[in-house]
Parts: C-alpha cells; structure tokens; sequence
C-alpha cells in the first residue's frame, strides 16, 4: 500500500511537471501575473484577428480565379494552378510558422511579424488591379480569340501579381496556427473548461468570417472592381492587427523552446545507432538509474518522464540505452537520449493515423467548393426578380447556421453532456472528430440524391431545379466540420508535448492540402477508370447534365464511411495505448488521478 501511494506521488509530480504552464512572460520580458495577464479578456483580442483575418484571405482565395483570368488573362489551366498552387502553399507555410514560433520565436511575435506580411500582400493585389500599367491592357477572355488581342501579364507585371500573392501566402500560413496556439496560451493548464470555450469561440469567429468574405466581400468585388474588393480585405487584415495589438499588455506570452526538431531526430539518430543492443523489458529503476545490463538512464534534466519507458514502439527505447563500457564520459545527445524525449516521439507517431483520418474528410470539403458550386451554377439562382445568388455563396449557407449553433453548442450541449460523460469539454476531442467524421457520409449521401434529382429534371423533365435543393449537403457538412474541425484542434494542442503547441496545431493545416490533392488524384483516377470507348468518364465533360457526379458523389460517401471506420480504429488504439497515468494526468489535470482500468477520474489528494 505504501509503495501504491509512492508511485502515486511520484506519477502526480511528474505529471504536474508536463501539466504545468510553461513559464510565461508580459510583453516586457517579465514573469506574468495571472492577475493581470490571460484569461477570456486577453483572448478575445486573438479572436478578433482570428475573424478579420479569415474574412479578408477568403474572400480573395475565392474569387481569385477571375481575377487572374480576367485581369492577369491567364490560361485557365495556368490559373487553376495558380489558386491551387497558392492554396498549397498556404497551409503547408503553415508548419513553417509553426516551427518558427515554437522554436525561436514566440507566437506573439511570429504573429504580429507575418500580419504586416499578409497585409502588406493585400495592400500591393489592391495597388496592381487599379492601376492599369500594372495590368495588361483590357479585353475580354471569352469572347476575343487569339494571343494577340488577350496579352497575358508577364514580365514585371506578373512579378508583382505573383510577390504579392504569396506575401499573403506566407503571412497567413503563418499566422493561422500562432493564433489558435497564442490565444489557448492565454488559459491555465487548469481552465480546461474554459479552454474548451475557447476553442469554439475561436470557429464562431472563423465562421463569422467566413459568413462576411462569401457574401458582403464578394459581392463588392463583382459590382465594385476587384481592386475594391483587394482593398476591403487589405482594412480588414488592418482592423484585425489592431485588435491584436490592442491586447498586448494583457497577454500571457510563452518563449521560445529551441528546436523542436532536433531533440526528436536524435532519438531516431540514437535508436538507429543501438538498434544491435537489446533493452530488457524487466527495468528497475533505482536513483533515475535502470540497472540490468544494458542499462538504461533517464538525465535528471528530462522535463518529464514515466517510471519507465513503455512497450508501445519498444525500438526506440534503445535510444536510452547507456552503455556502461567504463567510460565516464558524457555521451553524445545523438547516441544518448532522455526518457522524456523517447516518450514524446512515441506520442508524436501515435498521432499521425488521427491526422491521416481528416484527409479523406478535407477531400469532401474540396468537391463542396468545385463541384457543388457548379451544381448551383446549372440552377435557379433567383431570390427575388432582380436577386441572384452567386454560386459561391452557397458556401456561406453552413456559416449562417453556424453562427447560431456554436453558441448554443457551447452554452447548452457541453454543459448538459458534462453531466453524462464528466468531461470539461462535454465529449472528448476524440468524439467530437469521430462525430464529424461520420456526419460527413451523410453530407455525400446528400448530394449524391440531389445531383440525381437534378440531373433527372433537367434532361427528362426539361425543369431547373432551385438553387436551394442542394443546400442540404452545405448544412451537414456545416455541421460536421464543426465537431472535426474543432475536435482536431482540441485533440493536437492538448497532447503533452512541451513547447510544440504552435507545430502541432500547424499539422492539422497540412490535412487541407492533403485533402485537396487528393481529390485532384480522385478525379483523375475515376476518369480514366470509368472511361469508355469515346474516351467519356463519370467526370469528363464540362455539362453536368452528361456527366455522372452523382456516381462520384456516392464513391466518396464510401470513402468516407470506410474512412470513418479506420478513425474509429486508429482512435481506440491511441485510446488503449495512451493510458499510462502521466498522459492521464495531461488530460484530466494534475490534481487528479485515473486509477485502474475503469472510467473513473479520482481526485489526487483524495487518494494519497
């Protein structure tokens, strides 16, 4: 019993070491006072950027191929790289700033550095697309026929299109992730409640951002010119920087860690090296020191660590194998590795089937703003007699109803599921991913039954279906990315990695671009698989009304249950393997303690 409650004690304190807050400082360098700095009133000025932000890059990512058609008279082979290219390159930059912040920046000042980048891209699209020697000379891409009457921006008109546009490139893919990581640094290890507000406070900013580009920005942009357009989102970025500034003195501000790379390649470079020695399973420890041969030691300096190293990915416990070979020499941090440091790459490699899930589900987001939106074009567009719906709103249909829902999700939801499932956030982040994830089937199943419908009363009925018809597949997924989306935020920057919050929540980016070039590779392979003898697959035509979407749409509702079925794997393995009573106390707080193999949370000083 009394060694019980020594391992207890012991598993708290390290616990508590991985729990606590990283030393934070003011914006002078000082320590901060909880008093004064973090909390919901110093984030709000992060959600402020966060809104402003998302309103001025969508609404330029989204009408960003008419401009380069119409203004910049590229291709539209050349320009559908060239918005694919720039969305890329967007969200992969995103691990850049990641690193960047939480290896020698901090989120604060990554942010604050490439802000005035992004917006200083905004400010040059907006000066290039009113001045016409910036442009080339007008005409009409549609009608005119032959390269000498359409020239096509080249020269020092296309360096200035193209520095521009991936300045707002760069300063977003930055941005984006500093911002969910800078404004969840500004609560305690131990407001994990609030925390949870946080997070959906964050998406109800994203999609009140979103909900402003798709409607009011873009409908500036078609009547007022696209250097208007460029222009309104250049003041939004601005209004964005001064709510972030505003709240400077109020923010709770972590430093820079040093490489976030370095530690874990050097337990692969170490593991790799020792991959000859075998590390018994039967380790004692005695005084940080595991004494069978060979021995395995565990430096006084590790910022946390477990009572030994355990069996998931036993290889790379060889990293922390100490030869004792009479040698008193300090060995080198590439051969000779922490405890510490194995365990937090072994939780880092248990993360990657969560990540991988979400691509297949970003592929669905992909045929909602291509596909979908050409489902609307070949529509009833009406509102009103003199009223038409662009297209591309119909991506704010979600944002609408999502304005309403996470506010009630938050107040009502959580609260009443906190009562079932004891959780601070109602359902655990891995739930909540899971929830979307299986909603997103649904979304497909629901397009797939409209574009029949659709298609049907076009060419046998000769009727033109409205526009709203298909806005059901836009609601579901609405809703679904709302419980991934924030899910999977939740998910990365609770893991009990020291100092790598900002990369990792850059990593769930990354399942963007993932999930958009896989849909590229889908449309391609489905073409040539269901091509017949004239050379016609279910995607080939630019008429809808010949073309089989439907049938695309009921593979990636497959996809997408079978999908579902590997996360619900991958997340009852990281469940099974992730139960030692460190990442428990990660979790749950460093004042309690899940004992056994039950559900039940106890607390700490109930116990000891």
């Amino acid at each position: 019993m009394e060694r019980s409650r020594m391992q207890e004690e012991e598993y708290y304190n390290k616990g508590e070491r991985v729990y606590e807050e990283t030393s934070t400082v003011d914006w002078r360098g000082r320590p901060s006072n909880p008093n004064k700095h973090g909390g919901m009133r110093a984030a709000v000025f992060v959600l402020g950027l966060q809104g402003f932000e998302i309103m001025g890059i969508a609404a330029v990512g989204n009408n960003l191929i008419s401009y380069v058609i119409n203004e910049m008279h590229f291709s539209l082979s050349k320009s559908a790289n060239t918005v694919t290219n720039f969305i890329g390159t967007l969200f992969i930059l995103a691990l850049f700033g990641g690193y960047l912040s939480d290896s020698y920046l901090s989120s604060f000042s990554t942010i604050l550095i490439f802000a005035f980048l992004e917006l200083s891209g905004f400010i040059l699209l907006s000066v290039q697309a009113h001045l016409p020697q910036l442009k080339p000379p007008k005409c009409n891409m549609l009608s005119d026929s032959g390269d000498e009457q359409c020239v096509e921006a080249k020269g020092m008109q296309a360096l200035i299109f193209f520095v521009a546009l991936y300045l707002v490139a760069l300063g977003s893919g930055c941005v984006k992730p500093n911002l969910i990581a800078h404004g969840a640094d500004q609560f305690s290890p131990n407001q994990s409640k609030k925390l949870s507000t946080y997070f959906n406070s964050a998406y109800f900013a994203f999609s009140m951002g979103e909900l402003v580009a798709l409607t009011l920005l873009v409908y500036v942009q078609t009547h007022s010119g696209m250097d208007v357009g460029f222009g309104v989102s250049a003041a939004a970025m601005a209004m964005g920087l001064i709510s972030f500034i505003s709240g400077a003195f109020l923010y709770k501000n972590k430093p820079p860690q040093g490489s976030i790379l370095s530690p874990i390649a050097q337990v692969f470079v170490a593991a790799t090296l020792k991959r000859k020695h075998v590390c018994p399973s039967d380790l004692v420890m005695s005084h940080g020191i595991y004494h069978k041969e060979p021995n395995c030691d565990k430096p006084i300096s590790s910022s946390f660590g477990n009572p030994h190293p355990t069996e998931r990915f036993r290889f790379l416990n060889k990293a922390c194998i100490k030869l004792q070979d009479g040698n008193i020499q300090k060995e080198s941090p590439w051969r000779l590795c922490s405890v510490s440091q194995v365990e937090q790459v072994k939780i880092l490699i248990s993360i990657i089937p969560i990540f991988a899930s979400t691509i297949v589900f970003n592929t669905i987001l992909a045929q909602l703003q291509t596909f979908s939106v050409q489902q609307g074009s070949s529509m009833n567009t009406k509102l009103t007699e003199t009223f038409r719906i662009p297209p591309a709103s119909l991506q704010a249909i979600p944002y609408i109803m999502l304005i309403f829902i996470v506010p009630l999700y938050d107040t009502f939801f959580v609260p009443f599921a906190r009562k079932i499932t004891g959780h601070d956030s109602g359902i655990t982040p891995l739930q909540r991913i899971g929830t979307g994830l299986f909603l997103a089937t649904f979304s497909m199943i629901s397009a797939a039954l409209m574009e029949k419908k659709r298609r049907n009363a076009a060419v046998n009925e000769n009727v033109t279906l409205s526009i709203f018809w298909i806005t059901p597949q836009f609601l579901i997924f609405g809703i679904s990315e709302m419980f991934t989306a924030v899910g999977l935020v939740e998910f990365f920057y609770k893991q009990p990695l020291k100092g790598m919050q900002s990369f990792l929540t850059a990593i769930t980016y990354c399942s963007y671009s993932f999930g958009f070039f896989l849909s590229s590779v889908l449309v391609t392979l489905v073409n040539k698989a269901t091509s017949d003898s004239s050379g016609a697959g279910w995607l080939s035509n630019n008429n809808l009304n010949k073309d089989k979407v439907d049938h695309f749409y009921w593979l990636l509702a497959v996809l997408s249950f079978i999908n579902f079925l590997n996360y619900l794997f991958w997340a009852t393995w990281y469940s099974n393997i992730n139960q030692s009573p460190l990442l428990v106390i990660a979790q749950h707080g460093p004042n309690n303690l899940k004992v056994g193999g039950g559900d039940a949370i106890y607390p700490l000083n109930d116990i000891i």
